[in-house]
């Protein structure tokens, strides 16, 4: 099931063209978007993933993104889609066809991946792969675009690939002195004696919306929390390795490297009852 509504309200038809040739977007990965979790009809954190839109279109010169026109654009995919059906929901704003002209803008309501849901309950294979970044990189050249979430996905996806060559199902990029990272497509956050570690943004890295909502419901379920560098040694050691995001929410990462890890299940299941209430009426 699709559901495609643009910024400007007209609802179309997803499986017919929409997109001209010559978008920026398409041609250059030139534009921004963000992709939020649906629930029993409710979008999961979506301030901050409208927030950490509007400063990702900031990198890139785009227009300031209206988070009121963004709201009623949800709300007009959301009348569409089942209440009782999960969905991921993709904001995408592109440069458009005319650098000096109005953007492309739209939210394309899809199904979750079953490979998601199933990765969900049984955890996943990873892999360390060198970014060919050094921590201090973001400052000296915010032209790179570091920690903003721009269409130009196709090294993540390559490393994904990657990944998949080496027997895994997904990557953690490190910097070129061993420091973590990121996933292609998550935060990191490993769990050591009640207390969450994950690796600071100012290094280069995307802010994690649901990295973020972890770290409040665990704090209220009465854990510690710290955002500091993390080593890859510190990946191999914690109690558990897991990888966050708005669609695959918090997934226990099993090996590492072809070595399999500390038995993290009774913890994955604990971090995510907590992660859950987050959510409850």
């Amino acid at each position: 099931m699709r559901v495609l509504v643009f910024l400007d309200g007209s609802v179309e038809d997803p499986t017919s063209p929409q997109i001209r040739a010559d978008d920026l977007g398409l041609q250059r990965g030139d534009g921004v978007f963000e992709t939020i979790l649906v629930r029993d009809g409710h979008p999961r954190e979506l301030r901050p993933h409208l927030d950490r839109l509007r400063r990702s279109a900031a990198m890139l010169d785009l227009p300031e993104q209206d988070v009121h026109r963004w709201q009623r654009t949800v709300d007009e995919v959301l009348a569409r889609w089942p209440r009782d059906r999960e969905m991921a929901l993709k904001l995408v704003c592109t440069r458009g066809s005319d650098p000096a002209g109005e953007p492309l803008a739209f939210a394309l309501g899809t199904d979750v991946d079953e490979k998601i849901t199933q990765a969900r309950a049984t955890g996943i294979a990873a892999v360390t792969l060198d970014r060919g970044i050094d921590e201090g990189l973001a400052e000296r050249a915010p032209w790179l675009l570091l920690g903003a979430k721009s269409l130009s996905y196709a090294v993540n996806m390559a490393a994904i690939r990657e990944a998949n060559r080496r027997g895994a199902d997904d990557a953690i990029f490190l910097a070129t002195n061993g420091t973590v990272l990121e996933g292609p497509t998550s935060s990191v956050v490993i769990a050591r004696d009640r207390t969450l570690y994950t690796p600071p943004a100012g290094i280069g890295i995307l802010p994690g919306t649901s990295q973020a909502a972890l770290f409040r419901a665990a704090q209220r379920a009465g854990w510690h929390t710290k955002v500091e560098p993390l080593r890859t040694e510190d990946l191999r050691t914690a109690d558990g390795l897991f990888l966050t995001s708005s669609i695959r929410e918090i997934t226990r990462v099993h090996t590492l490297d072809g070595e399999r890890l500390p038995d993290a299940r009774e913890l994955h299941a604990e971090l995510v009852a907590a992660y859950e209430s987050e959510y409850r009426p």
